[in-house]
């Protein structure tokens, strides 16, 4: 078993380095420091892009089948230590053990998955006298941001790709949730050549000087819209490739033929899994007003009863906001509501002993122009909003600046695809959310972000295209021979 006490450390060139200074991270449960990890510095980050770009010419002419089996391996690695991944996570992100199943051993699906990808090559034009064809090539040094809701699987999401396609990597994980990424960088340094794949982590610092570094070629960021924007004004300066996958307030649209209790545990793990820190959980609920209390009742009783707690505790399902300053922000949309006057069918008094817990909170039909309908809370609370008509409801749910996903309930399928053609979102899911696989794209619209992730078309994001033209060889018509006593 690891060491959860000791200090870890950050992987550059191949090599394990400490930090001229340390963070602690803080497990949310306890609001106790678990371990230490690296505040990177300027010059250590410096030493990462070195190494990637010294890598990156030797792991680009790697043929492609010693690329995937990397990746591959690195799925390997994870699942042969779920156990050590799986309690890690817990400690540092506050899930419970019950619930990180999906995340490590998802995370070692996905690189397995990844590994078996094909770039395409397109023939442009065959003829006698020209060939052209298009093919991806990759980018250079990608600097990779991951946020701390996700910290081992949205990881696993930029590293696969970014590896599978040519590219060397250094990978900054959330200061909150840094240690599982750091356990990786530790266990792959036997299996990459060095400099391939580079973990830094630190402070808030870090982030803006990889976005903004002269040696990084291609930004994958996963975060706030807000945030978002500033690292699309950093790469601006040398014009880097960025995908940013941002914020969302999806909107989750019940139809009045559902079964009630067929659908009401799985819509309401859509809005409170991980405690609601999804980007595409369903974070506002409309609700046909003939079936709204029933609905109501459903989702009150399940909020009531899903045990919380201590995550490395056995039974809890649901565990704690992340971190102090997003307990407060929900906090604080809790204190309004109820200045406002809003009534809470569950939940709406956090906790005020140890951990950052709330327990899940379901707002009864506030106004729509409420924060609690108009702000991503990313975490336990949640809309539940009543409509009578259908284009009502989808006029409502696409009246924001996010279009990252949403979700439609119903046992008519013809009509849940009608609702669902409408929605002004990058993916729509019908009867169930949090379907994402290695092989479905994955993109927001609006403010939700820029580029794609998964699929081919994510593959391509870390490629540029690349046309070669060949006009083929220029030969010369024969001359005819002389004729024998011709005049000169």
């Amino acid at each position: 078993m690891v060491d959860f006490t000791r200090d870890f450390t950050m992987t550059i060139d191949g090599e394990a380095v400490v930090g001229d200074a340390t963070i602690d991270v803080i497990n949310p449960a306890t609001e106790e420091p678990v371990a230490r990890a690296p505040d990177c510095s300027r010059d250590q980050l410096d030493a990462a892009v070195a190494a990637a770009r010294a890598a990156f010419t030797g792991w680009r002419a790697t043929p492609i089948e010693q690329r995937r089996a990397a990746v591959a391996k690195i799925g390997e690695v994870i699942g042969a230590h779920m156990q050590e991944f799986s309690r890690l996570f817990t400690l540092e992100q506050g899930r419970p053990l019950a619930m990180v199943g999906p995340e490590v051993g998802g995370a070692a699906f996905w690189a397995q998955q990844v590994s078996q990808q094909e770039l395409p090559v397109t023939v442009n034009e065959e003829t006698p006298n020209r060939r052209s064809e298009t093919r991806h090539v990759p980018i250079g040094v990608v600097g990779a941001i991951v946020p701390w809701n996700f910290p081992l699987m949205i990881g696993i999401w930029k590293i696969a790709g970014a590896l599978l396609t040519g590219n060397a990597l250094v990978i900054k994980p959330s200061p909150y949730t840094p240690l599982t990424m750091l356990k990786l960088g530790e266990a792959m340094r036997e299996h990459l050549p060095p400099g391939v794949f580079n973990v830094v982590s630190g402070g808030d610092a870090v982030g803006p000087w990889i976005t903004a570094h002269p040696g990084i070629d291609k930004i994958s960021f996963t975060g706030s819209t807000a945030t978002g924007k500033r690292v699309m004004e950093n790469a601006s300066a040398s014009l880097k490739r960025i995908t940013l996958e941002l914020g969302g307030n999806d909107a989750a649209i019940v139809l009045p033929d559902v079964d009630v209790a067929a659908i009401a545990e799985p819509l309401f793990w859509a809005a409170f899994g991980n405690s609601g820190q999804v980007c595409t959980a369903a974070k506002r609920i409309y609700v046909h007003e003939d079936i709204y209390g029933e609905v109501a009742t459903a989702l009150t009783a399940l909020a009531r009863n899903i045990p919380m707690g201590d995550g490395l505790a056995e039974g809890n399902l649901l565990g704690p906001v992340q971190n102090r300053a997003q307990f407060e922000r929900v906090k604080a949309l809790i204190a309004q509501a109820k200045a406002n006057g809003e009534t809470f069918l569950t939940g709406g008094e956090p906790s005020e002993g140890k951990g950052y817990f709330i327990p899940a909170t379901i707002v009864d039909n506030p106004p729509e122009d409420s924060a609690t309908v108009q702000e991503e809370a990313f975490g336990p609370l949640v809309p539940l909003l009543k409509y009578s008509d259908v284009d009502d409801a989808i006029a409502r749910a696409n009246a924001s600046d996010y279009g990252l996903a949403g979700s439609v309930w119903s046992n008519d399928m013809e009509a849940a695809l009608a609702v669902a053609e409408r929605l002004e979102t990058g993916t729509v899911w019908i009867n169930e959310t949090l379907y994402v696989m290695p092989w479905t794209p994955f993109a927001g619209h609006k403010q939700s972000g820029i580029g794609v992730e998964h699929g081919i078309e994510g593959l391509l994001e870390f490629t540029v295209p690349q046309t070669i033209t060949a006009r083929k060889p220029l030969v010369a018509a024969p001359r005819e021979p002389a004729t024998e006593g011709a005049e000169a």
